[in-house]
């Protein structure tokens, strides 16, 4: 029965049409996966690319030819997750804990000499920690660290990192003459990509990223196609350097990368003459105003110009603090307090969620407390419930808290 339902539905989404590409969702690839279980559909879309009242058209489109076929009593979009995971996360770094991009709006704000300083501290507390470096055009991350090729492959021809100090190391720069890099557009967009899926990391615990400055191709690229898990922005407590910040910061969070934090850097210096710090910008505090968490403030100094090729024990204390906050910042962001009565549908497909979701509904007592956590946009949960108690009424406390960009806590009250 369920089979024959199967084909019936397809046949009926096959009549759907992607509105932009004017083809069929199933041609167009909107279509991921279709269950029927019961009377039960639940069909899996990608609708990532979308606007959102595109998306919602779309969605009401199929709901309503799935619901049209005899034998569905009930008919559900699920949509696919739209940031990349770890599962989706290019072969060498599929298993690192994380990917901290660090980004400036400017350059010569000694944004990689921060992101050098970054993987320094952390490969020095014992992380295994890998470099890559996204500077295309500019890609300083060798000089600083005094670390030449030739970049060796493996058997597959894919290239493997550069080791030093601790740190395994990817860059353009490893694989270029003294030639200026003059790519643009597709070829920059299409280099960066393939050398970051390429490249043969060893099992990392962090990856650092040291992105170009300001927001153009090659850090849309990164974006869109590397799983970001969170930003450092680097900038100077100058005025204009701090404006340009805040719409960088709008940048990634309108694509879900979290923001970690602020780097102040080159604010002040030590007189050699009377010892005192002095203001290199002068008084005031610009960097209050982007309301985002300053990480540390890193003054200018012969220490942080001399650290990359320093030896652990010579680490300026302030990359350490560094390297802690980013650290303290990223739990901060990405754990997760699941309540003990919550029901975890997380990593579950989207059959088994609504099976599950449904067993638990029944299981509990009607006008108690129901909480539920997802990894996917639970809005669809929503109209699932109500089809599953046919009493709209019922369900008009329904809150959604999104605990972090892939983590959604949904409360409601148990129909």
């Amino acid at each position: 029965m369920d089979d024959a339902i199967h084909d019936d539905v397809e046949a009926a989404l096959r009549k759907v049409r992607d509105p932009e590409a004017d083809l069929s969702v199933f041609e167009a690839g909107l279509i991921e996966n279709i269950h029927t279980t019961d009377g039960t559909v639940v069909i899996e879309v990608d609708l990532h690319d979308f606007p959102p009242q595109e998306a919602e058209s779309v969605t009401a489109t199929l709901v309503e030819a799935a619901s049209a076929v005899e034998g569905v009593e009930r008919a559900h979009v699920e949509r696919v997750p739209d940031t990349p995971d770890t599962d989706g996360r290019a072969a060498g770094i599929a298993t690192a804990d994380r990917v901290i991009a660090v980004a400036s709006a400017k350059g010569g704000v000694g944004k990689s000499t921060v992101a050098t300083g970054l993987a320094r501290a952390l490969a020095a507390d014992g992380e295994a920690v890998g470099l890559f470096d996204a500077d295309i055009h500019g890609p300083n991350v060798p000089e600083l660290l005094e670390v030449s090729g030739p970049v060796h492959s493996d058997d597959e021809g894919n290239p493997i990192p550069v080791e030093t100090r601790g740190i395994e190391v990817m860059s353009v720069g490893l694989m270029s003459d003294s030639a200026p890099l003059a790519w643009r557009g597709a070829m920059a967009h299409d280099a960066l990509s393939e050398l970051f899926e390429d490249t043969r990391w060893r099992d990392p615990d962090t990856v650092v990223i040291d992105l170009p400055p300001g927001t153009g191709d090659i850090a849309l690229t990164t974006l869109q196609s590397v799983p970001i898990d969170g930003v450092v922005f680097v900038t100077t407590p100058f005025h204009a350097a701090v404006s340009d910040t805040h719409r960088s910061l709008q940048l990634f969070e309108e694509n879900d990368v979290p923001v970690l934090g602020i780097v102040s850097n080159m604010g002040e210096f030590v007189c050699d003459e009377c010892g005192e710090p002095h203001e290199l910008f002068g008084e005031g505090d610009p960097i209050a105003a982007l309301n985002r968490p300053v990480l540390s403030e890193l003054p200018f100094t012969e220490a942080m110009q001399t650290f990359p090729t320093a030896s652990d024990d010579h680490l300026p204390s302030s990359l350490r603090a560094l390297a802690d906050a980013v650290r303290r910042r990223y739990d901060e962001i990405w754990s997760v307090d699941v309540p003990s009565n919550a029901l975890d549908i997380r990593g579950l497909s989207a059959e088994d969620r609504y099976d599950a979701v449904e067993t638990h509904v029944a299981n509990g007592e009607s006008g108690t407390t129901m909480q539920v956590v997802s990894d996917r946009d639970p809005a669809p949960l929503r109209s699932y419930l109500i089809d599953l108690v046919d009493d709209i009424d019922s369900l008009e406390r329904f809150a959604v808290k999104q605990q972090n960009p892939e983590t959604w806590l949904v409360r409601t009250v148990r129909p």
